[in-house]
């Protein structure tokens, strides 16, 4: 999931997306290839500096496959569903993989490392950061397709349309010639305000059909929900019952297109 605009809301977005499919019994993956570290954090996971784990930017650095096996770990919450879900944790220095990017083969590392580490779950969401650098590009390289977050702003769309140039002329590069952006998700959106309305034709008008149904809508109960690290359903605010409602309808989309 990338935009190459920060704000946009990629982690909260990998993660309800995760969830409400778990929710289905598919067993999801959520891989953390930001060193903020956010989709980590709100997942539950803590980095442990007496005892440090092992986290994407060592299977990374080993440049072996099937390295990420012994990153995966739990998502350790108190419902069901959460045995199905799987995290691939980061840290601050997944920033130190940038210093790789001009080694030959570089890109390809987190494919390497993902090799044969995957087989036991259904899907893998990589939450990307807001660049299209190194990092996100092991991510294009490694991946079946990509999903564009953007808000229904402009900058935020100027972000998602070069993730669309991006990929047209440099897949070939990151020998991933099949590449392309197979959704777009308004996240975030502010309903009621015209502007928000005007820049969201915009994004259809932009993306077409690749524009994926439903635009998720800000609610405070998604921010309290990743402040406080618990699933989406254990959530304090307004709107609890419209904000799972909104996920499991892009759950849908998100089964219909990937089929």
């Amino acid at each position: 999931m990338i935009n190459n605009r920060g704000g946009v809301g990629k982690s909260d977005l990998v993660l309800r997306l995760a969830e409400a499919l778990a929710k289905r019994g598919r067993r999801v993956g959520i891989l953390d290839l930001d060193p903020q570290g956010n989709l980590s954090r709100r997942a539950g996971w803590t980095y442990n500096e007496q005892a440090p784990q092992v986290t994407v930017s060592e299977a990374v650095m080993a440049n072996r496959p099937g390295t990420m096996a012994q990153v995966w770990t739990p998502v350790r919450w108190d419902v069901e569903y959460a045995s199905r879900m799987q995290l691939a944790p980061a840290w601050l220095e997944l920033e130190d993989r940038y210093a790789e990017a001009g080694v030959v083969g570089s890109h390809l590392r987190l494919a390497k490392a993902l090799h044969g580490a995957d087989e036991h779950l259904d899907d893998v969401l990589i939450d990307c950061p807001p660049s299209l650098f190194h990092l996100t590009q092991m991510a294009m390289a490694a991946c079946d397709g990509v999903l564009v977050v953007t808000r229904a702003e402009i900058d935020s769309i100027l972000g998602a349309k070069r993730v669309r140039q991006f990929i047209a002329e440099k897949r070939a590069e990151l020998h991933a010639d099949d590449l392309e952006i197979i959704g777009v998700v308004v996240n975030d959106y502010e309903q009621g305000k015209p502007r928000q309305r005007q820049q969201l034709a915009s994004v259809r008008r932009i993306f077409g059909d690749r524009v994926w149904e439903p635009v998720i809508a800000r609610r405070e109960v998604i921010a309290n929900a990743s402040n406080d690290h618990v699933p989406l359903e254990q959530g304090k605010g307004s709107q609890l019952n419209q904000a799972v409602a909104g996920f499991e309808l892009l759950a849908d989309t998100y089964q219909k297109r990937i089929a």
